[in-house]
């Protein structure tokens, strides 16, 4: 193309801009919930800017993704608590407008990606180190926290969960966007990013990070054994064991945090339904919600309503759990049957399933596959779209990640 060409000029101010938007998304979930919601309709204004209406038509997955926000939409008609469904129904706005922005998004070239790299390496290190102070600070007593399910604080509002899951993705996109780094100085500094992240997850001990951490670098290594060599894929399997191994017994944190887990495991085998141990919690959770979802199978309860049932849930069968400790189920697709009904979460879990139909023939979609089949496993013990940060970072690093295909495609690497 013509370098004059007005139409790649046009082309490339929208993608400067999506990607200055995209960095600032990224910052602002360690710093302001509503920076991240400037910076997320800025970004779908920039893209969707002079685009026809129904071109939107045309892309299936926004389709989808309309249909079963709008079924939380019209649960209002059944929601008692307005204010409730007000804010449970607007939190999925990005579900409305991301997808949408992404899809028509031009190509960014490969220059765009590396500094969308750089700066999320500086970005995260930045944030790790806040946390490290703490720790570094006071060791035994942060380490001592963990026999109480308290962990280090992190920068999105203490907000562990969603932190270490970007943490991991992130560190996925830095192995993924390795080629087109093309300086070694670029490769050492992600390099080394992704070492120092990779240690922090063990620090931490958030579960959520550290499972997708292990999956990734087990499904990469099984992966360069049936490509390549088997016998250093195997040995690769038996170092990964190791390091778990000496984490565990060496880093105070992760083996507290290991001795809560099955500590919590006994208890539940004992039929000691404790509410204050998280997991337990979490399977208290699943038995109410399970019992009301019986008698709402069609509509749910409303979004406005969930808390209000969930209480006289907890009041039926498990009394005796304190206020602090009544959640709403920590699963996505129960909470969305329990808001929508049968109707709703048939929708949801067409959505979820969809992006499997982005993993054409590339050897690069590995990687896609990893973060979508993370997020996915994710949501099975988190409700991740009830919350603004867990919206983001579902949305973002999925869709940034099959983006990203299209550079590859375009054989941008320049």
């Amino acid at each position: 193309m013509d370098k004059n060409n007005p139409l790649k000029h046009k082309l490339l101010s929208k993608t400067n801009i999506a990607l200055l938007c995209a960095i600032g998304m990224l910052i602002s979930f360690f710093l302001s919930r509503a920076w991240l919601s400037f910076f997320t309709f800025a970004f779908g204004v920039n893209v969707l800017w002079n685009i026809h209406p129904c071109r939107w038509l045309k892309e299936k997955w926004w389709v989808v993704s309309f249909l079963w926000v709008a079924m939380y939409g019209v649960s209002f008609f059944w929601s008692d608590d307005i204010a409730d469904w007000s804010n449970r129904y607007t939190v999925k706005a990005p579900v409305l407008l991301l997808p949408l922005a992404f899809a028509l998004l031009p190509a960014f070239s490969a220059k765009q990606l590396r500094i969308f790299t750089l700066t999320g390496c500086v970005a995260f290190l930045v944030t790790v180190a806040y946390s490290l102070h703490f720790y570094i600070s006071d060791p035994v007593y942060y380490a001592e926290q963990y026999v109480y399910s308290h962990t280090l604080p992190v920068l999105p509002e203490n907000d562990h969960i969603r932190y270490s899951l970007s943490i991991s993705l992130f560190i996925i996109w830095c192995v993924y966007s390795w080629v087109f780094l093309n300086a070694n100085w670029q490769k050492w500094a992600v390099g080394i990013t992704v070492v120092i992240l990779s240690i922090y997850l063990h620090i931490l001990a958030a579960r959520t990070g550290l499972v997708v951490w292990y999956m990734f670098v087990l499904l990469w290594t099984i992966r360069y054994a049936l490509k390549k060599s088997f016998l250093t894929g195997a040995g690769l399997v038996a170092s990964l064991v190791i390091v778990a191994f000496l984490a565990v017994k060496n880093i105070p944190t992760l083996e507290k945090r290991v001795w809560y887990f099955t500590h919590s495991i006994s208890l539940y085998k004992k039929g000691d339904m404790q509410s204050g141990y998280s997991d337990i919690g979490r399977l208290i959770s699943y038995k109410v919600a399970g019992a009301i979802i019986s008698k709402h199978p069609l509509t749910g309860v409303g979004s406005g309503d969930m808390q209000h049932e969930m209480q006289k849930g907890y009041d039926k069968q498990f009394k005796d759990v304190p206020d602090q400790y009544r959640l709403l189920p920590h699963n996505q697709f129960f909470i969305v049957m329990l808001a929508t009904g049968i109707i709703g979460l048939l929708l949801f879990a067409v959505w979820v399933i969809m992006p499997l139909a982005w993993l054409y023939n590339s050897s690069r979609t590995f990687y896609l596959f990893v973060v979508w089949f993370s997020l996915v496993l994710t949501m099975f013990i988190e409700p991740m779209l009830e919350v603004q940060y867990g919206v983001f970072v579902y949305l973002f690093f999925l869709l940034w990640q099959k983006h990203a295909l299209l550079t590859q495609d375009n054989n941008s690497l320049v």
